[in-house]
């Protein structure tokens, strides 16, 4: 099992966290039978991609999972350095569907022998209008149950009416300790008032008023007191004579009027972006209308709604795009088509490539790169 090749073994940190044991075999297996064996411990992307950078004239074996593998692809497109070397992969992780469909060994042994005793293939390689790159399948929209990914600093933005302080407009807003009655409600039927005075009742206290809405005082001084069925509006304490009647019963009816206003719900910490709001709603799946182009063509337009869009890479140039229309009465077959430049462009929607998610877009194209990148298979 000897053999010539210079190895530069880059063992992902997310592998030596999930299976140590299947990394160490893996490693003793490419150091024993290459002629000589370089092993990076990269601790994040930044020092997986020096690594890869500096490879030199060995060649890169990945131990990872498809992430990895992705990584490792779209590092070396970036460079344009895809074409000068072919990658080899020893899956270790839970995320391996892309390395099985690929044709990569499972198990630790089998795949380092495969990348010291294998053979170079060429595969193709899906490249986006931003660069991006995608080795097996695409769909739009994304799969169901896959959570879409907010960009960065977007948290706490208001996504299904649920704002950043975790309340949602209508309800009640969780109180500093936790509780939920201790914080404010936003109910269009009430409003929320805080009495406050100097009256000589002690302590704190609460009360309502029929047709006014929830009002507390808390005592500051010599007390501050809470609003009972005859008190007035600021939540003052009562007057103890019953002179001048009127002049309490105007603040009440003031009150009251005012209480009948509806209320302003939660604050939200930043306003909704037409984008998040049309996302939130469809959730990044179910029927969409889509403009699907292949290699100039429209094979289906936006007055059509579809369920799914899925693009492969044949091993030997074009893609394959297959079309779910809704089925609309009668039963609707997919549309087929082959080619090598596929543009989607409609409403904003998400899409995954491969163990990725990406987007919301607008549009994107994907051209078909032949035989782009090699990978070290068994012969």
């Amino acid at each position: 099992m000897a053999t010539d090749d210079q190895l530069l073994v880059v063992i992902d940190p997310l592998a030596r966290r999930t299976d140590g044991e299947a990394v160490r075999i893996a490693k003793d297996v490419l150091s024993a039978g290459a002629a000589s064996t370089k092993v990076c411990l990269p601790e994040g992307p930044e020092e997986f991609a020096r690594a890869l950078s500096r490879r030199g004239s060995r060649r890169p074996v990945v131990v990872g999972d498809d992430r990895a593998l992705l990584r490792a692809v779209a590092h070396l497109h970036r460079r344009r350095e895809l074409g000068a070397c072919a990658l080899s992969l020893v899956p270790v992780g839970s995320a391996l569907g892309l390395a099985h469909s690929l044709g990569v060994p499972t198990g630790a042994v089998a795949a380092a022998r495969a990348a010291l005793d294998g053979v170079e293939r060429r595969l193709d390689l899906l490249v986006d209008d931003s660069d991006g790159v995608v080795l097996g399948a695409l769909r739009i929209p994304a799969l169901p149950g896959v959570p879409p990914r907010d960009p960065p600093g977007a948290g706490g933005a208001t996504t299904g009416g649920r704002t950043a302080g975790g309340a949602r407009a209508g309800g009640p807003e969780p109180g500093r300790n936790g509780d939920p009655g201790s914080g404010r409600e936003a109910d269009p039927g009430a409003a929320s008032q805080t009495g406050s005075g100097t009256g000589g009742g002690a302590g704190t206290g609460a009360g309502t008023d029929a047709g006014a809405g929830p009002e507390a005082g808390s005592g500051t001084g010599s007390g501050r007191g809470s609003r009972s069925g005859d008190g007035s509006a600021d939540g003052c304490a009562s007057p103890s004579s019953g002179h001048h009647s009127w002049l309490r019963a105007w603040p009440q009816s003031l009150a009251r009027t005012l209480s009948t206003r509806p209320a302003i719900p939660a604050r939200m910490s930043r306003p909704l972006r037409p984008s998040r709001i049309r996302v939130a709603a469809g959730g990044g799946a179910g029927p969409a209308r889509l403009r699907v182009e292949v290699d100039g063509v429209i094979i289906i337009d936006l007055d059509q709604p579809v369920e799914a869009v899925s693009i492969t890479p044949y091993a030997h140039g074009g893609a394959a795009v297959e079309i779910r229309p809704v089925s609309v009465g009668a039963e609707a077959g997919p549309l087929h088509a082959t080619g090598h430049r596929v543009t989607v462009s409609g409403a904003d929607f998400r899409y995954r490539a491969d163990s990725l998610v990406a987007g919301p877009v607008r549009t994107r194209t994907w051209t078909v790169r032949e035989a782009a990148w090699g990978l070290t298979l068994p012969g």
